[in-house]
C-alpha cells in the first residue's frame, strides 16, 4: 500500500484552490459536494467556475500567487498549469504542513482523491497512486454499473435508524450482524422506486424479528490450495462476516489478507507433529464462541472433507447443536495437478485416481501396499513430503515399476510453485538437492509424463 486511505471532513472549513482554468473548475465541482468554504486565487477565472463560487459562496481572490496567501485552509489543490508555480505552492503546504494536491503530478502531492463513486453519504474512492489513472478510472465504471443510484435514498435512511438501533441491541457486534442480515435482506428493495419507500411498520416487524435470532454459528470453509482466485465466491463472503477466524498452516498469506479486517485471528496450526492446537480443543473452541453468538470462520487449506477432519468438527458441532455451514473448497489435488499440468485421469494413461495421507496418527505411513499397484492408476499423497523415502521404498517393494514416473509439487497453484519430476528411483535424491519443503503434494502415474507438454503455469 503506497497511500494510506482517508476521508476528511471539509464541511464548513477552509479550502484553497490555485488556479482559475477548467482544470480548477473540475475540482472545485468535486469539492463543493462536500460544502467548504472555498477560496480561488488566479490572476483570471473562466465563467463557469465564477458562477459556481457565487452559487456555494465561495470566494475568489484575483492576483497572482504568493506564499502569503496561504493562511490555514485544510486543503490546498494546485491547478495551475505553470510547473514552476506548482513546484512553489507544494513547497509552502509542505513547510505549513497543509495536505497538498498539485493536479496531474502526483509527485508533488500528499494526498490524491482518486476515481470517486458517490451515492450521498456513499462514497468509494479508488486510487493508483497517480501509477494508472486509467486503470482507476475502468474500475471506477465497472463499481458504478453495479451499485444503484437508490443507494443514496438506502444510506440516509438509515442514518436515521442509527440511534435507535444502537439504543435497543447495545452488544457492538450483535448491532453489526444486525446491519449485515438487514442489507442482504429483500427489505431493502423497497429502496428501488421513490414511490415504494418502507413504512416504520416495515422496519419495525424486521427488527423484532432479526432481534430475537441467535446470530451464533460457524462456517467451515475450504480456502483451496493456496491462489486466492480460486475461492468460492461463498467462501470469501463468509470470510468478510466473521467475527473470529481459527485458521491452518496451509491457508496462504494471499487468502487470509481477504478475512474482516478486524476478526480475530487464532492460528490452529496443523503442521505435521506441530499442532499448536489440538482437534478437541479446536471442536471446543468452535462450540464456545459460536454459542457466544459469535460467528466463527474455520478456514482450512483445500477442502475441508478432503484430509481436513471436516467431518469431526461437524459431529462435534451437531452433538452441541450449533449452527453451521459447510463451504467446499477445490481440493489441493486439484488445484495444485492443473497447476502442474498433469490431468490425474487421462484415457491413455489412468482410469481410476486415489487420494491418499501421508499423515496418520501414530506418525507411521501404513497403507495396504499391494492394493496401491493397479494399472492405470494415478496416486496422489496429501502431507507425504516426510514419509517420500518410505513411500517410495514400498511401493518398489510390492511391485511399482522403479521407473514409474512421480512429481513433487510445492506451493502449488502460486507464484511461489515449484515441480520436481523424477522416477521412483531418483525423486528422493531430486527432491533433497531442490530443498523441497511443505506444503507440498505428491503424484504418482504415468499421467506426470503429460506435463512435458500440457505445463502451462510453470
Amino acid at each position: 500500500m503506497e497511500n494510506f486511505p482517508i476521508f476528511i471532513d471539509i464541511k464548513s472549513k477552509p479550502v484553497t484552490v490555485i488556479g482559475g482554468g477548467t482544470i480548477a473548475l473540475r475540482k472545485v465541482i468535486l469539492l463543493s459536494k462536500a460544502s467548504p468554504h472555498i477560496t480561488v486565487i488566479s490572476e483570471s477565472i473562466c465563467i463557469e467556475l465564477s458562477k459556481l463560487l457565487k452559487k456555494n459562496k465561495g470566494k475568489f481572490i484575483k492576483k497572482s500567487f504568493n506564499e502569503v496567501d496561504i493562511k490555514s485552509p485544510t486543503l490546498i489543490i494546485a491547478a495551475t498549469n505553470n510547473l514552476k508555480v506548482n513546484k512553489e505552492i507544494y513547497r509552502v503546504a509542505n513547510k505549513k504542513n497543509i495536505p497538498i494536491n498539485v493536479v496531474d503530478q502526483p509527485k508533488l502531492c500528499t494526498f490524491t482523491m482518486g476515481s470517486i463513486i458517490e451515492r450521498d453519504a456513499l462514497v468509494i474512492a479508488i486510487t493508483s497512486g497517480g501509477k494508472a489513472p486509467v486503470l482507476a478510472r475502468m474500475l471506477r465504471e465497472k463499481i458504478e454499473a453495479i451499485i444503484p443510484a437508490s443507494y443514496a435514498g438506502l444510506v440516509n435512511y438509515v442514518g436515521k435508524l442509527r440511534s435507535f438501533v444502537k439504543k435497543n441491541i447495545k452488544s457492538g457486534n450483535k448491532r453489526r450482524i444486525f446491519w449485515e442480515s438487514f442489507f442482504e435482506s429483500n427489505f431493502i428493495h423497497k429502496f428501488n422506486s421513490k414511490d415504494n419507500n418502507p413504512s416504520k411498520k416495515d422496519f419495525s416487524d424486521f427488527f423484532k424479528k432479526q432481534k430475537a435470532k441467535n446470530y451464533g454459528e460457524v462456517f467451515l470453509v475450504g480456502s483451496g490450495p493456496g491462489e486466492r482466485d480460486l475461492l468460492t465466491l461463498r467462501a470469501l463472503n463468509l470470510m468478510q462476516k466473521c467475527d473470529i477466524c481459527i485458521y491452518d498452516n496451509l491457508v496462504s498469506d494471499e487468502v487470509l489478507e481477504l478475512v474482516r479486517r478486524d476478526a480475530e485471528m487464532v492460528y490452529a496450526g496443523k503442521k505435521r507433529d506441530q499442532h499448536t492446537i489440538s482437534q478437541d480443543k479446536i471442536n471446543e473452541f468452535l462450540v464456545a464462541h459460536a454459542k457466544q453468538g459469535k460467528r466463527v470462520l474455520r478456514l482450512k487449506g483445500g477442502d475441508p472433507f478432503i484430509f481436513g477432519r471436516g467431518g469431526e468438527e461437524i459431529e462435534s458441532l451437531m452433538k452441541h447443536k450449533v449452527a453451521f455451514q459447510v463451504v467446499p473448497g477445490i481440493s489441493a489435488a486439484n488445484g495444485v495437478a492443473s497447476y502442474a499440468g498433469i490431468p490425474l485421469t487421462h484415457r491413455d494413461h489412468s482410469q481410476s485416481c486415489l487420494f491418499l495421507t501421508g499423515h496418520f496418527k501414530d506418525g507411521e505411513i501404513n497403507f495396504e501396499w499391494s492394493k496401491l499397484i493397479v494399472e492405470k492408476q494415478t496416486l496422489v499423497i496429501y502431507m507425504g513430503l516426510l514419509s517420500l523415502g518410505d513411500l517410495t521404498r514400498n511401493l518398489s517393494i510390492h511391485g511399482m515399476s522403479k521407473s514409474m514416473p512421480i512429481a513433487v509439487i510445492e506451493n502449488g497453484t502460486t507464484k511461489n510453485q515449484k515441480v520436481i519430476v523424477g522416477q521412483l528411483s531418483n525423486i528422493r535424491s531430486k527432491v533433497s538437492r531442490a530443498k523441497i519443503k511443505s506444503p507440498a503434494l505428491i503424484i504418482i502415474g504415468t499421467v506426470v509424463n503429460l506435463r512435458k507438454q500440457l505445463n502451462w503455469f510453470g
